[in-house]
């Protein structure tokens, strides 16, 4: 059950990687179907942060933590396992990492996995999922053709689609746009916006634009620490602190 709307609650996070401190104590609320922007230079703590989310970060040996992080009111890492936390926290990577298999199976991987092999469920999830990140149209007659044949921008596109068949809760995207082309990062973009009614949505992007286009708000770090965290449109417009302002207007970064 989300607890006031809240999705994700982060309270006391700080992570060391080694002697590195690299997320100082962090407490935020993420809130359930919004889009919620991170922004900030390299070396600021952003991808870190999201990493936590799925304990992406728990795959370094030299990661450690405290504070806790709460998904539906559940502890991330005392009451999910993390398989189920993968599934329910999908994550989308700067590059795309398509599997050396055809379009139909990348998308299918995931719910086989999960059990579901029922010939006419994996075709509607096929169809259902390329045409929620834009590439049905482009793919429909050649879903036999390896996934590693597609330009940069439909690979990016099929690793959401295959991402979003395991139906997860939040989804992650980690600079998803950063080696796409005008075309595919509108596509992407306008895929966010329409999953608006049906997902959590947590962007990192050094792109302050694309952030100001499709987040509802928008939290800016720095240095590992979050330096404040408002409204998209208030922060691009009257943000509270002169570093987020220094950033935004291209001061540094």
């Amino acid at each position: 059950m989300v607890n006031n709307g809240v999705k994700i609650e982060v309270q006391g996070l700080e992570i060391w990687f080694d002697q590195i401190y690299a997320l100082k104590p962090l407490n935020i609320q993420i809130k359930d179907k919004e889009i919620l922007g991170v922004i900030g230079p390299a070396n600021s703590g952003k991808t870190t942060f999201l990493r936590s989310l799925n304990r992406f970060n728990d795959l370094n040996d030299n990661f450690r933590f405290k504070g806790s992080i709460s998904l539906d009111g559940k502890n991330i890492h005392k009451d999910i396992a993390v398989g189920e936390l993968r599934k329910k926290v999908g994550m989308v990577f700067a590059l795309p990492i398509p599997l050396p298999l055809s379009i139909f199976e990348n998308v299918v991987y995931g719910p086989r996995r999960h059990g579901v092999n029922d010939k006419n469920k994996l075709e509607e999830i096929v169809e259902r999922t390329l045409k929620e990140a834009y590439l049905w149209d482009e793919v429909k007659d050649r879903l036999q053709v390896s996934g590693m044949k597609l330009s940069g921008g439909q690979q990016q596109r099929l690793c959401l689609a295959r991402t979003l068949a395991v139906e997860p809760d939040v989804i992650l995207y980690d600079e998803p746009c950063s080696g796409l082309d005008p075309i595919s990062t509108a596509k992407i973009e306008e895929a966010m916006s329409r999953f608006k009614d049906k997902y959590t949505q947590i962007l990192v992007t050094n792109n302050t634009k694309q952030a100001a286009r499709v987040s509802d708000r928008t939290a800016f770090f720095l240095m590992g620490d979050l330096v404040e965290i408002d409204r998209t449109d208030k922060m691009f417009t009257y943000p509270s602190d002169s570093r987020t302002n220094d950033y935004i207007s291209g001061r540094f970064g």
